[in-house]
């Protein structure tokens, strides 16, 4: 297996190359979703993540901002010893869906030194689940998924083997003449 710099070098590039198909597998896989679809996952997430670190990487961290709910906001706040309010000043804003996320990237509680982070116990809950592939009904965060290939080298390896272990064969119609 490469090392995670490679893998981070290379994602993007894999990425491109494969997203028109990847939007396509999803596409079809919503059409003819398998019922054993999230045992798959689970599965294919476990076997990655036994290989993959996250602390090798930490690109999600240093590119992405995770959605925070109240309930993390109020938790990480009471973990700072801040007042809520002034938490929300200093570190966040809503984006253009109304969502509240960081004002900016790397995250403000990542450690670059060793890719941890300063807040790991209280996290947002986004980022506990990241990169969501083994998510209950997967079927309905696949554009979620999707962006996440472009960033989590570990996203990108777990749907390229949902294809291979799951293929989608298009059904030919023959024509009439």
């Amino acid at each position: 297996m490469k090392d995670m710099k490679t893998r981070l070098e290379e994602l993007p590039k894999l990425a491109e190359e494969t997203k028109k198909e990847t939007k396509k597998y999803f596409s079809n896989l919503k059409r003819r979703t398998p019922k054993n679809l999230d045992y798959v996952m689970q599965e294919l997430h476990d076997a990655e993540f036994k290989k993959t670190d996250c602390l090798a990487c930490g690109n999600c961290c240093k590119t992405t901002s995770p959605i925070f709910t109240e309930k993390d906001v109020e938790r990480i706040a009471k973990h700072l010893r801040m007042k809520v309010a002034k938490f929300e000043s200093q570190y966040l804003e809503r984006d253009d869906d109304d969502f509240m996320v960081l004002k900016s990237a790397p995250c403000n509680f990542f450690d670059e030194s060793d890719n941890s982070c300063f807040i790991y116990d209280v996290r947002p809950k986004a980022c506990s689940e990241y990169p969501h592939t083994n998510r209950k009904k997967f079927i309905q965060i696949t554009e979620l998924t999707l962006a996440n290939t472009e960033v989590c080298p570990a996203a990108h390896s777990i749907v390229e083997e949902l294809k291979k272990k799951l293929p989608l064969v298009s059904k030919i119609k023959k024509r009439r003449s």
